[in-house]
This record gives structure tokens, C-alpha cells and sequence, in this order.
């Protein structure tokens, strides 16, 4: 399991990385527009994005 989960963090840190290489302008502007949310706005995006990976998991496992 250990193995298991020290790829999925790496694969998440390959992902996390592509739009700051590849669109670095692009990335600034959204991390920008990002600060200026409201905590409720921030929070529904990470609900959002955690509810997703658990579908995910779920479907393909």
C-alpha cells in the first residue's frame, strides 16, 4: 500500500506541474484569481474536487 500511495502522490505532483512549465502566465492569472475567492468559494471547489476523485475511485476500482 505504501508503494501504492507514494505513486499516486507523485503522479499528482507530475499533474500539479504541467500548467506552471507549460503556461506559466495562464497559471499566475488563475492562482491569482484564485486569492482573491471568498473562503466558502474555495471550500466548494475543494468539496468539488474531492467528491470527484472519490467517484472516480469508486467507478474504476
Amino acid at each position: 500500500m505504501g508503494n501504492t500511495l507514494l505513486t499516486a502522490f507523485a503522479l499528482m505532483l507530475i499533474i500539479e506541474g504541467i500548467l506552471p512549465f507549460v503556461a506559466p502566465a495562464a497559471w499566475r492569472e488563475t492562482f491569482l484569481r484564485l486569492a482573491s475567492m471568498a473562503d466558502g468559494q474555495i471550500r466548494f471547489i475543494g468539496l468539488s474536487s474531492m467528491l470527484l476523485g472519490v467517484a472516480l475511485l469508486l467507478i474504476f476500482n
